[in-house]
Parts: C-alpha cells; sequence; structure tokens
C-alpha cells in the first residue's frame, strides 16, 4: 500500500509538492513531512497486517460477520489488503467463497452478488477449501487484474505419501544443510525455539498444528552458520490423523528456497 494525493488538476502524486514562494512558510513544510512519515507508518502497517493474514489463513481463524465487516472491510487501509483475497462465508447450513469487490460489495465464484448472513462466520480461504473452484478463483482474479499481496490461490500444495501420512517421520528432509537465518526466521511463521542447552544451543523448533500435536524438527550443528536438519517428527500421532492443511517446517522451505534462489512460503500437505 501507497498512499498518494491527488493535486488541483486531479492528478495522482506519490509525493506533496515542494513548498513554493506562495505556500505558508510553517504549514506547508510541516504537512510534506507528515505525509513522509505516514507513508512510513503504512508501509510498517501493511507488512505486519500482511503477515497476520496469512497466518489467519494457514491456522484458521474466523471473524464474525459484524466483526469481518467492522474490523477489515470498512478499515480504510485493511480494505486494499482483503478486496486482493478469496473468503469463506459460513453461514446457513453451507460455506461460500467470495471476495469483497471494489465498491465493498461481496460477489462469488462466478462474480455474481452475494449476501453475507448475519450470524455467519468469515475466514480467509486456504486453496485446499477451493477444491474444483480453485481454478476459476484464478481466471476471475487474472480477469480484473487483481494481484494477491501474498500466495493464496498459487500457493504451493503437496501431499504426503501413504507410508508418511501414516508414520511419524519424514525422512525425505532428514541430512539436508540450512542457513541459521532461515531456521530462525520460522519464528515470524509461527513456530518456537527450543529450551537452549549446553552453551545456549537449541536444538529442535517446534510449531502446534493442532490442540494436542506439535511437529518437532531436531536440528544439529553443522557450522557456525549453518544447521543440519533431522527429520521432522510428531510424537503424539501419524501425519495422516492431523485435519488439513499442515505447514510443514523449515526443511520444506529451506529446500524449495534453495532450488530457486529466493525464499518461498512453506509448502502446504494434505494428508492422503
Amino acid at each position: 500500500m501507497r498512499p498518494c494525493v491527488r493535486d488541483e488538476t486531479g492528478k495522482l502524486r506519490k509525493t506533496l509538492p515542494t513548498p513554493g514562494v506562495k505556500d505558508d512558510p510553517e504549514l506547508a513544510p510541516a504537512e510534506r513531512k507528515r505525509f513522509a512519515a505516514l507513508k512510513k507508518e503504512v508501509r510498517t502497517l501493511a507488512s505486519d497486517q500482511l503477515r497476520r493474514l496469512e497466518t489467519a489463513m494457514v491456522t484458521g481463524r474466523s471473524w464474525t460477520a459484524a466483526e469481518f465487516r467492522e474490523l477489515l472491510v470498512e478499515h480504510p487501509l485493511l480494505r486494499h489488503l482483503v478486496r486482493r483475497l478469496v473468503w469463506l462465508g459460513d453461514g446457513d447450513g453451507r460455506v461460500t467463497a467470495f471476495r469483497v469487490a471494489e465498491d465493498l460489495t461481496f460477489a462469488d465464484v462466478h462474480d455474481d452478488p452475494w449476501a453475507l448472513p448475519a450470524d455467519a462466520t468469515v475466514r480467509l480461504a486456504h486453496p485446499l477449501q477451493l477444491g474444483n473452484e480453485l481454478g476459476a478463483w484464478e481466471h476471475l482474479f487474472a480477469d480484473h487484474d487483481i494481484l494477491q499481496p501474498f500466495p493464496q490461490l498459487g500457493r504451493p500444495v503437496h501431499a504426503f505419501t501413504d507410508a508418511e501420512a501414516a508414520g511419524h517421520r519424514l525422512t525425505r528432509f532428514e541430512g539436508l544443510t540450512v542457513p541459521v537465518g532461515k531456521l530462525l526466521g520460522l519464528t515470524k511463521r509461527g513456530w518456537e525455539r527450543g529450551t537452549p542447552m549446553d552453551n545456549g544451543v537449541e536444538r529442535w523448533f517446534s510449531r502446534p498444528v493442532a490442540r494436542d500435536r506439535h511437529l518437532v524438527t531436531p536440528s544439529t550443528r553443522a557450522s557456525p552458520s549453518a544447521w543440519s536438519t533431522c527429520s521432522p517428527t510428531r510424537p503424539s500421532g501419524p501425519y495422516g490423523s492431523t485435519p488439513p492443511p499442515v505447514t510443514i517446517g523449515p526443511t520444506t522451505r529451506t529446500r524449495t528456497a534453495s532450488a530457486r534462489s529466493t525464499p518461498s512460503s512453506p509448502p502446504r500437505f494434505l494428508p492422503t
């Protein structure tokens, strides 16, 4: 999100014009400085809210219909993010995927007007939850030239093998070496660092994936700047018994980042 202003001709400007001789010598410089500070605040706000919204999609957080309207749709800044995402409305005994249109009304996958029930709950749609409508939503957003603020419709989705779904370990990720910074960065995505042991070494990262389930990734230090990852494990139950979407951790994210030379979101695994 980038704040802008319109001049007397209606043209959009990214910055306020430099104060002239006819401008107030006190007010004009102060307003120019205030607008620059506003732009910086908006960038910070957008970054924080994008992270929160993406986490809400992965964790399945929901809002009441009234909360959704007041806190998101009617918010003067967040509405610009909300309009670029697909949402799920759960009400009247059915779940409907919808988007927020330019006039802040709601529309379904056919771009027909849709009314959100007053007693409905709303959550961000994960691609696993869109089923056969996923392709139609991708085409609709492309037709409207809507760029998503983070990967949603095009988010990578992968599946467990039968053996992985029935087991407690993901052996395909054993032995990978990853930069320390990649592991530490996962704390921004809901992962928790392990308890420091001898010499302050933290030998695992974990993340809750259900009420009584934690995904644990043991690690051993391979060098001062890298760690060797062991298999992600879940000691309290097989992978296949956890409801989707399940987020598999640092080894998956780093493996994808290494192949593309740029970081990407961790793939979502659906039990087969």
